[in-house]
C-alpha cells in the first residue's frame, strides 16, 4: 500500500537513496492557489538542526510537474518530485548482505525476496518528506482549522525516541463515521504509519484505563462544549466540536554508533559497523510529519 486516502489520495514513490522521491496527489479540487512558501517553511521544518540530526544536507527543493497552473490546481492530479542530491550509498556497502537489527531491511527481504540496502530503502524516513509537501497542500485546503504538534517528551540516551502531542482546533462536530470509520481509527492508522512510530493515544489515552467513570466523563456546558476533553475531540468515532487532541510515542533511533551484531542472509551474525549519516533523535524532526499526517486523514473526511 503506496496509496494514502479515497477522496485526496496520496501515492509516494521513491527510495532514500534514489534519485528521487516524491508523489501523485488524486482528488485536489481544482482553483486552489498553493502557498509554494509554507511548503518551504514545512520542509525546514522537516530537515531540522542541531547535533542530533543527520549529517546528510538534502535540498528538498520541490519540482512540481502537472495539476497547476500559474499556481493553481487545475482539479487534475498534482504530480510532484524532490531530488534526492546528498546520498553517499557506498557508506551501506556493507548492509547488502545482512540485516541490522530493528530495522526493515529483515521484514523486506522475507516479503518481497529482494531489497535496497541503501539507507533503509522504501522503509527510510525520506519518503516522509513527499508527505509534508501533500500534507501541507491538505493543510491550505483545511484552512481555517489549524492542525499544531510539538515535542511532549524526550528519551534519554546515546540515541532517543520520544512523544509528539498534536492538537487541532476548528473541527466541527460530526466529521467521522461510526463503526469501522472512526475518526480516532483513522487518525491512529495515520500516526502509525510514520517510521518509529510505537504508540498512540487520543485524550487521557491509557491513563483513562485508570480513572473512575466519574473522573473519566467529559461533562456538558450549555453551549455543547465540554468541561474536560478526556476523549480528546472524538466520541463515538465522530468529531464532537471540541479540540481532537492525541499523542503519538516513537521509539528510539536503532542505528546505534557502535558495532552491532547483523545477520546475515545465510544465517549467520556478524558484527557490523554500521556507519552511514543518521538522526540520534529523530523525534525532534517528526512534528510537521505527525501535522502532514493529521491533515491527509481530515481532508479525505471533510472533502
Amino acid at each position: 500500500m503506496n496509496t494514502y486516502g479515497t477522496r485526496f489520495r496520496v501515492t509516494t514513490y521513491g527510495e532514500s537513496h534514489g534519485l528521487a522521491v516524491g508523489a501523485i496527489i488524486d482528488g485536489c479540487p481544482s482553483g486552489m492557489h498553493i502557498d509554494f512558501d509554507a511548503i518551504n517553511c514545512e520542509l525546514v521544518r522537516r530537515k531540522g538542526v542541531g547535533v542530533e540530526t543527520s549529517a546528510r544536507q538534502e535540498a528538498d527543493r520541490v519540482e512540481f510537474l502537472s495539476g497547476l497552473k500559474d499556481g493553481i490546481t487545475l482539479g487534475t492530479p498534482i504530480a510532484f518530485s524532490i531530488h534526492n542530491v546528498d546520498a553517499h550509498s557506498d557508506d551501506y556497502a556493507k548492509l547488502e548482505h545482512c540485516f541490522r537489527p530493528g530495522h526493515a531491511d529483515y521484514t523486506y527481504y522475507n516479503k518481497y525476496g529482494i531489497r535496497d540496502h541503501r539507507g533503509g530503502g522504501r522503509a527510510s524516513a525520506r519518503e516522509t518528506v513527499a508527505r509534508v509537501v501533500a500534507g501541507t497542500i491538505a493543510k491550505q485546503l483545511l484552512s481555517p482549522i489549524i492542525i499544531c504538534a510539538e515535542v511532549d517528551e524526550l528519551g534519554d540516551g546515546q540515541t532517543r525516541g520520544g512523544i509528539i502531542k498534536c492538537r487541532i482546533e476548528g473541527v466541527q462536530a460530526g466529521i467521522g463515521e461510526p463503526v469501522f470509520g472512526k475518526l480516532n481509527a483513522s487518525l491512529a492508522a495515520a500516526m502509525m504509519s510514520i517510521p518509529s512510530a510505537i504508540g498512540f493515544e487520543m485524550g487521557a489515552g491509557f491513563a483513562a484505563a485508570k480513572m473512575s467513570g466519574e473522573e473519566y466523563i467529559d461533562r456538558w456546558h450549555e453551549d455543547g462544549t465540554t468541561v474536560t476533553n478526556h476523549c480528546g475531540g472524538v466520541q463515538g468515532g465522530i468529531s464532537n466540536g471540541m479540540p481532537i487532541e492525541f499523542r503519538v510515542a516513537f521509539h528510539p533511533v536503532v542505528t546505534l554508533p557502535e558495532p552491532v551484531d547483523c545477520l546475515t542472509e545465510d544465517g549467520r551474525l556478524e558484527t557490523v559497523d554500521v556507519g552511514g549519516r543518521h538522526d540520534r533523535c529523530h523525534v525532534l524532526r517528526t512534528p510537521v510529519i505527525v501535522e502532514s499526517m493529521a491533515a491527509l486523514c481530515l481532508i479525505n473526511y471533510i472533502l
